[in-house]
């Protein structure tokens, strides 16, 4: 039946599925129907019981709207631009680092031997306590001497024939990946403590750009290494191998001949890891005060002492996500035209 799809299906089978599709679509349209709906409503109108169809239910107004433009509700339009630059600007450094992590992941085969990554835990562990307790380092000072050093022992080390397990390409991607196993709020929590201790060097990091787009470029990695090496694999190696040929360097290879194969691919990449950062909310509410504040916390902070105000809450929500509604229907047009070829599996 799964390779003839409905047509396999008796009819009341087949008006079995489409009323299970149609409760769906209610079901997932609804709640946006709903943030359309009220953000148009005065504050009578929403506290005064379910209204649903304008001009018949109520009398539509562009009061919230209003309030908005106006910087009643919070300085919106900073906070969109700061949504606007760090997305961006994450997207493109995660995509771009990503995307030559992936292609290694790829083409290259990696060894790292387990006891190399022992190595690394325990000089940075042992150094940081040792620079910090013995050599009266600040803790800052501390990370950024003992972290530099392990990283190079660790990677001398791995050359020697160190005692068990040896990591392949596998094994790496699935550690990328399983960065997003961890509890947001762990993270976020060790970055704020981090961010305030390089603070006290004098590099400002909580409510900073710099600081804000870093953690999103780590938190964005792992999706994208994950999206371009599937990508990646559907391009034929054939075409590098020529390249190879007439002694093309491995770096003109990528830059020249994959990039521009794959451009739909980085497109999509790009589009979905914008999504991501656009909406995020935890690390903007640790990392950030007012300066770099973005959409997701304003969206979140429109109350007042009466409680949630909703009218409010969904005319910030509607103009937050038409932006995302916008690159979804042209990430939806890219894959129905067949552009992807892979890059989403």
């Amino acid at each position: 039946m799964s390779g003839q799809g409905l047509t396999g299906l008796s009819p009341w089978s087949r008006r079995l599925v489409a009323a299970g599709v149609l409760v769906w679509c209610l079901i997932t349209v609804f709640p946006l129907y709903w943030v359309v709906v009220t953000a148009f409503k005065t504050p009578p109108g929403v506290v005064g019981g379910p209204t649903y169809l304008p001009f018949i239910d109520f009398t539509p107004t562009l009061q919230p709207f209003i309030d908005l433009y106006q910087g009643i509700r919070g300085e919106f339009f900073r906070t969109f631009l700061n949504s606007t630059i760090v997305g961006l600007s994450a997207a493109a450094i995660a995509t771009a680092i990503g995307a030559m992590a992936a292609y290694a992941l790829v083409r290259f085969e990696f060894k790292v031997r387990f006891g190399a990554g022992l190595v690394f835990f325990l000089l940075a562990l042992g150094g940081y306590l040792l620079f910090n307790t013995t050599f009266g380092f600040t803790r800052p000072q501390a990370l950024l001497l003992a972290f530099p050093i392990a990283l190079i022992v660790a990677v001398a080390a791995n050359r020697l024939p160190l005692p068990g397990p040896i990591l392949g390409n596998e094994d790496i991607l699935f550690w990328f990946v399983s960065q997003r196993m961890f509890p947001p709020i762990v993270t976020a929590f060790a970055l704020y403590l981090l961010y305030s201790e390089i603070g006290r060097l004098g590099f400002q990091l909580i409510d900073s750009f710099i600081g804000l787009t870093l953690c999103y470029v780590a938190f964005s990695l792992p999706i994208v290494v994950w999206l371009m090496r599937d990508f990646f694999e559907a391009v034929p190696i054939e075409v590098e191998e020529a390249a190879m040929v007439d002694n093309v360097p491995s770096w003109r290879i990528f830059f020249g001949i994959v990039v521009p194969m794959s451009m739909n691919g980085l497109l999509a990449t790009f589009m979905i890891t914008l999504a991501f950062v656009w909406n995020e909310f935890l690390f903007a509410l640790f990392l950030t005060n007012s300066r770099w504040q973005t959409l997701p916390i304003l969206v979140a902070g429109q109350n007042s002492q009466r409680g949630d105000e909703w009218w409010a809450i969904s005319a910030a929500a509607l103009v937050a996500i038409v932006p995302m509604m916008i690159m979804a229907g042209l990430l939806s047009r890219m894959m129905r035209s067949g552009l992807l070829l892979g890059a989403i599996k």
